[in-house]
């Protein structure tokens, strides 16, 4: 395996999850009796540049296919970000009429759609079909494609060179990191700003969050790997800051590096100082991350064949990406979860791939009264505890699992 950021070969342990179908692929009732496609999910760390990776298996597009199944719209709180982001950097940078907006990963135009409403030119880049046609449903215009220096030419050349490029969720999920960050260098305006969201993988080792692994998840980023990554492609970093979202991320603020023309934030080198003392230099943080995964699964198990033999029904709510690679890493199969409920209809009368529980409406939770509700998407449980306190009226308790185990009062 080389690095697919500088190509070294010198790449250390980092976390092995034996095998799993692909996340975000559903398994409609029709092929129930067909075999799922499983791949390795394998991740090393490069020992030169620090970068985290998936080891290669499939081609993008076999997990962002036409049917991707993930719509950001759904999250109320994750609207909420979008709307406060657009706010925030409509006043910090000026942004007007006269500006332009991109978005890489668009999705169904969850952010764009409050660009739109302030008057700014905006453009989404999403190559997932089904997001895409959400996203021009609410009038926003879309590239449907893979983003990377050859589009970015294109774009530039029918005038949508930007004033801001935004990136939530997505920097994590190229194969190619180079040329889509050098798309980026060559799409901004000379004195553009692109912000980049991520999972900040020293929250991933500390807090325990292997279950943020999969297969569209190529690269687990910290401030180190990526400031290389960008000056190596174009780009520079001039601010950072963290946000609480999907247990904890970076909004990693960059320019281009030939204008450099924003001033550098004490906030670069105070990150840059805390994941070193963090040990995120050294190939120990990355080692022992292995046993942090085993113990969280053998928990989560237990937790469920104690249940069992207790006659508690335990069911699940949200078909996160994050609880499909929890479910298939602990080989959970419907005898111990009954069903998981989504409030997104296009995941419901499916079922989670490999595991193969049944994905159902919000009102089988009312009606079926599981006495244990597991959140998959730990990351949104305030929000799901707030919608559904009415399990208390039955005795449910919601239950999460990572970073440890706890069942909710």
């Amino acid at each position: 395996m080389k690095c697919r950021h500088c190509q070294s070969e010198n790449m250390g342990p980092f976390l092995d999850l034996g095998t799993a179908p692909p996340s975000n692929s559903y398994v409609r009732q029709a092929d129930l009796g067909k075999p799922e496609l499983w791949y390795p999910l394998v991740i090393r760390v490069c020992n030169e540049c620090l970068l985290v990776q998936t080891e290669d298996f499939a081609s993008r597009e076999t997990f962002f296919s036409e049917s991707y199944a993930y719509f950001s719209s759904f999250s109320t709180s994750w609207l909420g970000h979008a709307e406060a982001y657009v706010a925030a950097m409509a006043e910090r940078f000026g942004l007007n009429a006269a500006s332009r907006v991109v978005e890489i990963a668009a999705n169904d135009g969850y952010l764009l759609q409050y660009v739109k409403e302030r008057g700014i030119a905006c453009l989404g880049v999403e190559p997932t079909t089904s997001t895409a046609t959400a996203a021009r449903a609410k009038g926003i215009e879309i590239v449907e494609d893979f983003f990377g220096v050859e589009l970015a030419g294109r774009l530039a050349e029918n005038g949508w060179s930007a004033d801001l490029m935004a990136a939530n969720n997505v920097l994590a999920h190229v194969p190619d990191i180079n040329d889509f960050v050098s798309g980026f260098a060559r799409l901004l305006k000379p004195t553009g700003i692109a912000t980049f969201e991520f999972p900040h993988l020293l929250n991933m080792v500390e807090q325990a969050q292997f279950d943020t692994a999969y297969h569209e998840h190529y690269s687990y980023l910290s401030l180190i790997a990526v400031e290389r990554i960008f000056s190596a492609n174009g780009l520079r970093v001039f601010d950072v800051e963290t946000t609480p979202w999907h247990g904890g991320s970076l909004r990693v603020f960059a320019d281009r590096a030939d204008t450099a023309s924003h001033a550098v934030s004490a906030n670069v080198a105070a990150m840059l100082a805390q994941e070193t003392v963090a040990g995120m230099r050294e190939q120990a943080f990355y080692a022992g991350f292995q046993a942090t995964a085993q113990r969280v699964r053998n928990d989560f198990l237990s937790f469920l064949i104690d249940c069992q033999r207790q006659g508690l029904k335990v069911a699940a709510y949200g078909a996160a990406a994050k609880g499909n690679t929890l479910l298939n890493f602990a080989g959970v199969k419907p005898d111990l979860l009954s069903f998981v409920v989504d409030k997104n209809p296009a995941k419901q009368g499916t079922f989670l791939p490999g595991s193969r529980v049944p994905i159902v409406s919000e009102d089988v939770l009312k009606s079926e009264k599981p006495e244990r509700v597991v959140i998959l998407p730990w990351n949104l449980q305030t929000e799901i505890k707030q919608q559904f306190s009415s399990i208390s009226d039955w005795g449910g308790k919601f239950v999460t699992a990572v970073p440890r185990l706890v069942v909710h009062p």
